[in-house]
């Protein structure tokens, strides 16, 4: 298939998460509310475990890529798709003495509360509002990052178009996530992925459906070359991604 066919196949499939027994956009992002509220108490422990801390060194890696937008004065920076806000505290961190404007945002009441609980001494904001109809202006945001939720949106290009309306001219987006790993290391890696980590992820949490989407999600989810085809369809240059840890996970970036 050439290039050009392909570029057009993507542009009329419009994809997003798929849970089990979803049919629609909506009856997907009320399953995935509904998985996320279910995990919340034990998210941040099963995050720790499951990855065996790897999970922190990525979120800390993404947070230096962007060092440089927290050089300007006051830069408002949103984390989307925040969950509990482990991205959005390693920003914070990053940020150091500077001052930026950091939102984290998220559409699970529950996870907020699980930040919000966490960030009691710091000048953080936590917003719940859906990736898909932000409730801020266009051109807000200097940075735009979303750490292993994006994946979980029932339509990627309609989040990927948000995500570029409320950037301001020249901003920048980080979208983390999950990939899928070749050779050997791939091999391995989808053995746990598929099999232990679900085992594992039910055991501790009591319930069962989060952690059997988990693998699923990340097939489902374009591989890289396509993603950035999205990207840069939804208005994004500049777009790249880079492999983290064998390529288990991954960062894809954009300019607005």
């Amino acid at each position: 298939m050439s290039e050009a066919i392909k570029s057009e196949v993507i542009e009329e499939t419009v994809i997003g998460a798929a849970p089990d027994g979803a049919t629609d956009q909506q009856s997907s992002a009320r399953a995935v509310r509904e998985m996320f509220t279910a995990i919340a108490p034990r998210y941040d422990l099963l995050n720790h475990v499951l990855s065996f801390n790897i999970d922190r060194l990525w979120w800390r890696r993404t947070a230096r890529v962007f060092a440089h937008v927290f050089a300007e004065p006051e830069a408002r920076v949103l984390d989307l798709c925040c969950g509990t806000g482990d991205m959005t505290f390693a920003l914070q961190r990053q940020a150091g003495k500077s001052s930026p404007r950091i939102t984290g945002a998220d559409f699970s009441h529950a996870m907020l509360q699980r930040a919000s609980g966490k960030s009691v001494s710091t000048p953080l904001r936590w917003v719940e509002a859906d990736a898909l109809r932000l409730p801020f202006p266009d051109e807000h945001f200097a940075l735009v990052t979303s750490a292993f939720g994006f994946r979980n949106l029932a339509n990627y290009d309609a989040g990927l178009r948000e995500i570029a309306r409320v950037l301001q001219p020249g901003g920048e987006c980080g979208i983390l996530d999950f990939a899928e790993p070749q050779g050997v290391v791939g091999s391995l890696y989808r053995i746990y992925f598929k099999n232990v980590l679900p085992a594992i992820g039910t055991l501790i949490s009591g319930v069962k459906g989060p952690y059997a989407y988990l693998p699923a999600s990340v097939e489902h989810f374009p591989e890289p070359g396509e993603m950035l085809q999205r990207m840069e369809r939804a208005g994004f240059r500049e777009v790249s991604w880079s492999p983290y840890t064998f390529g288990i996970a991954g960062l894809y970036r954009g300019k607005q």
